[in-house]
């Protein structure tokens, strides 16, 4: 049999190079030859030596003496390039192997050898975790594998005879299985193991941990907010109370003065502080005629007094909210009070105040200042900004060339996903998750229809797609079918009572099921918060989300809020704040859709 000689494309970690370039025909090699390649010996260019043909030399007896099995398999080589990730296994003669690609990794499933038992967090950028013992290894992708795609696989035969597995993985490989391997490969959940059943039949709210298809524990797959166990309304902090006389249609006044006729020489008393869950209320009692000027900024809140005077004072170690306290008279006869705060405010987040009026037999008004970094814009968009800009057609290819022009411009897709639903309420606090995500979702579509854009919601009513969790979210991420542009999913966050406190604002979530994932994630994050004025938990991407990996086209899944926090929770209550997300979420989707990160933009004019 005519042998052939294939140089490798990149060297192992073992020292072993690979032979996937050459074996697969890839004019693309990149990698630069090694200095002093071994050879590899196949077959016809492509095609392996048949596994019937190294199994005819085997030696039959392949037990020792106690009847366990000499041979073993596993403890696998690996490498990586860029987001690719190549792993080799070599192949005992009398190996046989099946693979089941899976939408959590790739299943191999070895008969004739002792698996040996391994759990490895991380063999490169597309394998996550390898997962050996009990005639199976599992190889976990942070994407889905279909037959052909995500995957590759081939068999080579060494110059010393040892025949190898060779696997590569990665978000954008495509072809599954060489033609010799291809009555290897089953189709996955052909025949669910045991551990796939249980997870399959778990019903909806089963408790966190149970596994997944493929061995993933659901509460992996799942955002943050799903895994807190549901807490009763008692358990969670008090609400902050409403300022006296609080208009949420009306901005906190930047300044102002109070009623009556200024009184030279009256003094300002130091404020009075009243500490609650989450929010912190500054009282500062002015006398009459006296000006106020409110100076929001990354340090805090500065409140300019003018009519009135005071003695240089000062507060420290107030509260979580607030800081320091500090008066401050100032030349032109008035008084600086500074309130320090943890983190930065702006005109329309973190802080409100109100002045309310003197109480009977007093003559005092009443500047109350509340200091949370929860607090969001809670004031309504005018009619203008409810007006989206048209999102304009896009071109449609068959082939190689485009249609006519007439016949080959559609309106972009895009799919939103309202989390949970049905037998499946999420998060439950201050509101219901389920209720709130599809809101935002039906004010998001209309949004964005009114815009020219086919928005399509995976859900448009309180219902589940599937009564298994896991199937439930693998339908919703299929239904990015091709010609859809983006998909985003909607939720809402929560931490355990014991932990609320720590946990309000916006967060956006990406996995690294498509190039583009990020980009649209920052462009979402980056306009939700915007709109909003909510505190930025910025991007995350530590950890694989079930509905985010996979999904084939840019995705993202956005977090609105935190229903267990006793302010955030507020906002969540909000029509005003709930118009601002969607409104947020509708120009996040429509810039993806402008500046090409999309589906079927390019990856070099993606902006992050």
């Amino acid at each position: 049999m005519k042998r052939q000689a294939i140089l490798l494309s990149s060297v192992m970690s073992c020292g072993m190079a690979g032979s996937w370039a050459t074996a697969q025909g890839d004019p693309f090699q990149r990698a630069a030859p090694v200095q002093a390649p071994p050879s590899l010996r196949t077959g016809a260019p492509g095609v392996s030596a048949p596994a019937s043909a190294a199994a005819a030399s085997t030696p039959r007896n392949l037990n020792n003496l106690t009847g366990v099995s000499n041979v073993t398999f596993g403890t696998p080589r690996s490498s990586s390039d860029g987001s690719q990730t190549r792993v080799v296994f070599d192949l005992p003669s009398g190996v046989t192997y099946t693979l089941t690609p899976t939408f959590g990794g790739l299943r191999i499933d070895v008969r004739g050898a002792r698996v040996l038992p391994a759990v490895t967090a991380r063999l490169g950028a597309s394998v996550t975790e390898y997962r050996a013992g009990g005639g199976q290894v599992t190889l976990v992708t942070p994407f889905p594998l279909s037959l052909t795609d995500g995957w590759r696989a081939s068999e080579a035969t060494l110059a010393s005879g040892t025949r190898v597995l060779i696997l590569e993985f990665g978000p954008t490989l495509a072809g599954g299985a060489s033609s010799s391997l291809l009555a290897l490969v089953r189709a996955s959940a052909a025949v669910p193991t045991p551990s796939e059943r249980q997870a399959l039949s778990a019903p909806v709210g089963s408790a966190p941990g149970t596994p997944a298809a493929g061995g993933v524990a659901l509460q992996d797959q799942l955002p943050p907010g799903d895994t807190v166990p549901t807490a009763s309304r008692g358990s969670l902090p008090p609400p902050a109370p409403a300022l006296p006389g609080q208009d949420s249609a009306r901005p906190s006044a930047l300044s102002g003065r109070t009623p009556g006729s200024s009184q030279p020489g009256v003094g300002l008393t130091p404020p009075r502080v009243g500490k609650n869950p989450g929010l912190t209320r500054v009282v500062l009692d002015l006398p009459p005629g006296v000006g106020y000027r409110m100076v929001p900024g990354s340090l805090g809140l500065r409140v300019e007094l003018s009519g009135v005077s005071a003695a240089a004072l000062a507060g420290q170690n107030i509260s979580p909210e607030v800081r320091a306290w500090r008066y401050e008279p100032t030349e032109g006869g008035g008084v600086s009070v500074t309130l320090l705060t943890g983190t930065p405010l702006t005109d329309r987040s973190g802080w409100r105040a109100q002045l309310v009026p003197p109480t009977e037999g007093s003559d005092r008004s009443r500047l109350a200042i509340d200091l949370s970094p929860a607090l969001a814009d809670l004031t309504p968009l005018g009619a203008r900004e409810r007006v989206l800009g048209t999102v304009p057609l896009l071109p449609v290819a068959r082939g190689t060339a485009l249609l006519a022009f007439s016949a080959s411009m559609v309106q972009p897709r895009v799919v939103i996903d309202p989390g949970h639903g049905g037998h499946d309420p999420g998060a439950v606090g201050a509101i219901v998750e389920k209720q709130v995500t599809l809101d935002v979702a039906l004010r998001v579509r209309n949004l964005l229809r009114a815009a020219g854009v086919d928005a399509v919601l995976t859900r448009d009513s309180d219902r589940e797609l599937n009564a298994s969790k896991n199937a439930d979210l693998e339908m919703r991420a299929g239904m990015g079918t091709p010609g859809t542009q983006l998909f985003l999913s909607i939720h809402v966050n929560a931490m355990p009572a014991q932990n609320a406190l720590r946990g309000y604002g916006v967060e956006t979530w990406w996995n690294s099921n498509h190039p583009l994932s990020s980009s649209f994630a920052a462009i979402v994050q980056k306009n939700v918060v915007s709109v909003t004025s909510a505190f930025s938990q910025g991007l995350k991407n530590n950890r694989s989300l079930s509905v985010l990996r996979n999904s084939r086209i840019p995705a993202a899944l956005v977090e609105i809020g935190y229903t267990s926090h006793p302010v955030d929770g507020l906002n969540l209550k909000d029509s005003n704040y709930l118009d601002r997300v969607a409104l947020g979420i509708a120009q996040g989707i429509r810039e993806a859709l402008l500046s090409g990160v999309t589906a079927s933009g390019a990856v070099g004019g993606a902006g992050k």
